[in-house]
């Protein structure tokens, strides 16, 4: 009984930060889906390499900074051409709609080289960026699309040249990124074989990690309350340059314009726009309460509000399994 015990309390007590975090469950490339495989399962043959934890990967000087959580290397290859479309689903922990909306997306890119990514160790990859999407004209940021199931579509540069390559897609969680250590890397890999005639190659390429710092502006940072246009990390866009695609479906924009700088909202419109995105994001029973906290409150996102309420729902589930134990 007392075992019995333990094991409910500690199962409930992960649930939350389960559901806080997340992985890529799929890509999709010029519309045919690769399905990927939930973390430590490998129970299909994708070509996204598979982590081992959704935690996020915290430091910059983190070892698993290239490819997530112990990435394993994949069992086949993706097939893309210059400028395919390539659509990347995040999901939360439980297989749910992406949960975080501050912070910038950043695509990048590695030849594999002529062995091919198979045995390709990311360690050694050479990352050129292809693309970053950060805050958008309405003040939210083009991450909180996800919350809404949507994938984050991004298009490849126009002139690659052929060959197998790791494209690596990532979010960077910045809600408690207010303090060092505080920012959540979430990267995730796939392995793509390109074709054509293109004759592209990057000019300048980073590695992972060695590409960030943990007191970077765009890293060590208070989004609630910036001063200035956000700064991304890392390296400026590669002149092999691929294109964001709007979540929304509209026309996508050129990565160069995608990290332009936006004029930062006042306070009473980040207020105003963090309320709208709790609201809009969260499901129809929550959204009043979301609403009224980012009103109150506009150093709360959504994400947070979400995981204090499923942590003030614990005594309940608590009391339901013991009854159905006892």
């Amino acid at each position: 009984m007392k075992a019995a015990t333990t094991f409910v309390l500690s199962l409930l007590a992960v649930v939350p930060f389960v559901s806080a975090h997340g992985y890529v469950s799929q890509v999709t490339v010029d519309g045919k889906t690769y399905k990927g495989n939930t973390p430590n399962s490998n129970s299909v043959k994708s070509p996204i390499r598979m982590i081992n934890d959704v935690s996020p990967v915290k430091g910059a000087s983190n070892k698993y900074l290239s490819c997530g959580q112990n990435a394993q290397k994949a069992a086949t290859v993706a097939t893309a051409k210059p400028g395919s479309k390539v659509s990347f689903q995040w999901v939360n922990g439980n297989g749910g709609n992406w949960p975080h909306n501050v912070g910038p997306m950043l695509t990048y890119m590695a030849s594999c080289g002529s062995g091919g990514c198979a045995n390709f160790d990311s360690s050694n990859a050479k990352w050129f960026k292809i693309e970053e999407a950060g805050k958008q004209k309405d003040g939210t940021w083009a991450q909180a699309k996800l919350m809404q199931g949507q994938a984050a579509d991004v298009q490849l540069p126009s002139n690659i040249a052929p060959g197998e390559y790791l494209i690596r897609h990532e979010i960077i969680a910045l809600h408690t990124a207010m303090s060092q250590g505080g920012a959540e890397f979430y990267p995730s890999c796939a392995q793509l074989k390109v074709t054509g005639s293109g004759t592209g190659t990057p000019s300048k390429t980073v590695s992972f990690p060695g590409a960030y710092k943990d007191t970077d502006p765009g890293i060590l940072v208070d989004v609630y309350d910036l001063k200035s246009a956000y700064v991304f990390p890392g390296p400026a866009i590669s002149n092999l340059a691929g294109k964001t695609v709007l979540a929304t479906g509209g026309n996508g924009t050129t990565a160069a314009s995608s990290s332009a700088s936006v004029t930062v909202p006042s306070a009473t419109t980040k207020a105003s726009s963090s309320s709208h995105a709790s609201s809009t994001h969260a499901s129809s029973t929550r959204a009043s309460a979301s609403s009224t906290v980012a009103a109150a409150h506009p150093s709360v996102s959504a994400d947070e509000y979400d995981c204090e309420e499923e942590e003030e729902q614990l005594p309940k589930r608590y009391s339901r399994v013991m009854r159905a134990i006892v």
